[in-house]
């Protein structure tokens, strides 16, 4: 790791007051969690069609089954890059957390301003009543329910009114930010920011990849992630393709905070 590249970035850290931070799976990997585009990740095992609106209403049991075995990770506890962000959250760094995961992890480290722009997979929701179902109880009711994917607590002459969807965003789907007012309050956010930073993301995934541009002119953008992303040629942009805890656990000390 360059050291004048790590000593330019926690001089950038140490001066921010206003940090937005952007994430994607790479920051979850450390934690045992697979991405989905690299290439031991969940696209090698299906093809992205199966996250899709369409193939939930078409095969409700199968996008469930595929869901329980490759999205939902119950056990998986935050690493030392949730632990350190949430440190300074806590010192008051970071202003927000923008992720694209929806895992929980940032929430389990302990950071309380986090934005999950897909959606979570800790719960589901009848699409027609807005009952809120647990992923426990989703489980629960697939070993015990023929039609499990469908809400008794309402009534529709479609069954598929009625269809429990996990709280993720799917391709082809919108989701709760995915409105006017939730866009402007993002872009409000790093419009504002004074350092915005990027882990474990490829910024290819439309619109979550247009956020960094929204930043002021001359404000930094920090990017520690593995592979490249449209941003890395971009002025006052400084590209880190390490280990995110790893990285972070450098920069945390130089800190000294």
């Amino acid at each position: 790791m360059e050291n004048k590249l790590i000593e330019t970035c926690t001089s950038l850290i140490k001066n921010a007051k206003n940090i937005v931070v952007l994430t994607g799976a790479g920051i979850s990997t450390e934690s045992g969690i697979k991405d989905f585009r690299s290439r031991s990740g969940v696209y090698q095992l299906a093809p992205e069609y199966i996250l899709s609106l369409d193939y939930f209403y078409r095969n409700p049991r199968e996008f469930y089954q595929f869901a329980f075995e490759n999205l939902y990770h119950p056990d998986a506890v935050p690493n030392v890059g949730h632990k350190i962000l949430e440190k300074w959250e806590k010192d008051g760094k970071v202003s927000h957390i923008i992720t694209q995961n929806i895992d929980g992890l940032h929430q389990k480290a302990g950071n309380k301003n986090v934005i999950e722009f897909h959606g979570t997979i800790k719960t589901a929701t009848c699409l027609h009543c807005g009952k809120s179902y647990s992923t426990e109880e989703m489980e629960n009711r697939l070993e015990t329910i023929d039609e499990f994917y469908i809400c008794y607590h309402c009534d529709t002459s479609d069954k598929r009114e009625r269809f429990i969807k996990p709280d993720v965003v799917l391709f082809g789907d919108t989701g709760k930010w995915f409105t006017v007012e939730g866009f402007d309050a993002i872009l409000h956010m790093i419009d504002v920011a004074d350092c915005v930073l990027v882990l474990g993301t490829s910024l290819k995934v439309t619109p979550f990849s247009t956020f960094p541009q929204y930043r002021r002119k001359g404000i930094p953008l920090i990017i520690i992630n593995i592979g490249e992303t449209p941003y890395d040629t971009e002025r006052n942009t400084y590209v880190i393709q390490e280990s995110i805890g790893k990285t972070l656990t450098l920069l945390d000390q130089k800190l000294g905070i």
